[in-house]
């Protein structure tokens, strides 16, 4: 047998359970759609190609997971057995094993496949079932054992006798085949049935008929097999996922003081010493580096945040931060910006598309867009580069040592040069020297004795 590897994931079901638009498998869970969950799972073994089965709204699936995979069309959805048979093209002739699985199982692990893997090979099997024990088997395929432990049969509830409803351990729809024994087995299958369709475990009485050897592999934890059908079960599966994770970063050292409250997707990375506080929310591919106190009542999207930073009651999103910068409360920041290190941005300030020098300080109710500020600059309190003329979007820059007081406008384009004061109240329309006061105010008049008595 060559130990060419291949994975058959089955997304062409309508899902109509899940009251959506949208495909099934395209509802995310943790950050992740729940195809990609299992695409990313067998990306963690030695997979030659991954191909997709698609049929109801295969335009979105092919759309969401691109280039990454092969695509196969079921234009009629006729059973489990017939979305494998259409792979025929693709598969037949690759020696080797494919394993089989649901594009609506999100906490599949990397492990357990493995497990599985080793299982068919070990056990020298034309086919291996994963299976897992389930409290209640209702709606699961029975697994019928014969008295050496391998697979004889598969068994619907409809179909089970009273001994076999008794059995707890169930098909979880996820398997490693032969590819030249699956396709010999599936052109034996019939649609001979109350559905009309083509089932793929007909196949597992076809290979014991010949004799062949079919191999059950048990996962340790039922949920790992659950597929999500509505929006109940997927709300199920986000917080499964998300105590999954959250456990896993507390064991790698973050400090995470309410894990019910605090969200992280899966491909966030974190170091250590990490304090989250309850309302964090960690999505995309966002890196919180070590030190840092993240929270309470933070979001951050495809961020990374410098060593030692502090945010908090904050919305960051494709930004960089750097160490040692305080961030908060109720700051914006907006994507493309990047902050410095020792930076201030306090409450109520708007970073949007901005560098932002080292030890710089926009501690209050400031917007900052499209603009260059320098090193060791102060924004006062209420300033506003104005960046937009109703047509374009114009720069502001700011250099090294600058001050803008409070109140101050800064049309753009426009540049306050290094070691420069702008008074406060000013609406600077023009550039401002190095080492310059620009005052653009009207001189205070004051009306004597106008309040008469």
């Amino acid at each position: 047998m060559s130990n060419g590897v291949y994975a058959l994931i089955l997304a062409a079901g309508k899902g109509t359970r899940m009251k959506s638009k949208h495909n099934k498998v395209l509802h995310q869970v943790c950050g992740m759609s729940m195809v990609e969950h299992v695409i990313y799972q067998l990306k963690e073994l030695d997979i030659e190609q991954i191909g997709v089965v698609v049929g109801h709204q295969k335009d979105q699936v092919m759309q969401a997971l691109g280039n990454q995979v092969h695509f196969i069309e079921q234009k009629e959805q006729l059973g489990t057995g017939h979305a494998v048979m259409v792979a025929n093209e693709w598969l037949a002739s690759k020696q080797g094993t494919t394993f089989v699985l649901c594009g609506d199982t999100p906490l599949l692990t990397a492990d357990t496949l493995q497990q599985l893997l080793e299982t068919h090979r070990n056990g020298q099997a034309v086919c291996t079932v994963l299976t897992a024990i389930a409290e209640d088997s209702t709606a699961y395929g029975r697994i019928v054992r014969d008295e050496h432990g391998k697979v004889m049969r598969i068994v619907e509830q409809k179909d089970a006798s009273d001994v076999e409803k008794q059995i707890k351990e169930v098909n979880s729809g996820i398997y490693c085949f032969d590819n030249q024994f699956l396709f010999e087995a599936l052109s034996q299958i019939t649609d001979q049935n109350a559905q009309k369709e083509y089932y793929l475990t007909d196949v597992i009485e076809i290979f014991n008929r010949t004799g062949r050897t079919v191999l059950p592999c048990t996962v340790s934890d039922f949920r790992e097999i659950v597929g999500v059908n509505d929006r109940v079960a997927l709300a199920k599966a986000n917080e499964i996922l998300n105590d999954r994770l959250t456990r896993y970063w507390m064991q790698q050292g973050v400090t995470i003081l309410d894990p019910h409250t605090t969200y992280i997707e899966l491909k966030v990375k974190l170091g250590t010493d990490i304090t989250l506080y309850p309302g964090v929310h960690l999505r995309g591919n966002t890196i919180v580096e070590e030190d840092c106190i993240i929270g309470p009542n933070v979001e951050i999207e495809d961020c990374h945040i410098g060593q030692g930073a502090h945010i908090k009651q904050s919305v960051l999103s494709q930004s960089t931060v750097g160490q040692g910068t305080n961030i908060g409360p109720f700051a914006y920041v907006r994507p493309g910006s990047k902050i410095g290190a020792n930076v201030k941005i306090g409450d109520f300030v708007e970073i949007k598309n901005a560098i932002i020098g080292d030890d710089s300080k926009i501690s209050h109710l400031s917007y900052i867009g499209d603009a260059e500020v320098g090193k060791n600059v102060n924004i006062g309190c209420g300033t506003v580069t104005v960046n937009y003329d109703g047509k374009r979007k114009h720069k502001t820059i700011i250099e090294d040592n600058s001050f803008v007081g409070c109140n101050s406008n800064l049309v753009a384009p426009v540049t306050v040069a290094e070691n420069s004061y702008v008074a406060a109240g000013s609406t600077i329309t023009d550039n401002v020297p190095k080492r310059a006061l620009a005052i653009a105010r009207n001189r205070q008049v004051n009306k004597l004795d106008y309040i008469k008595e």
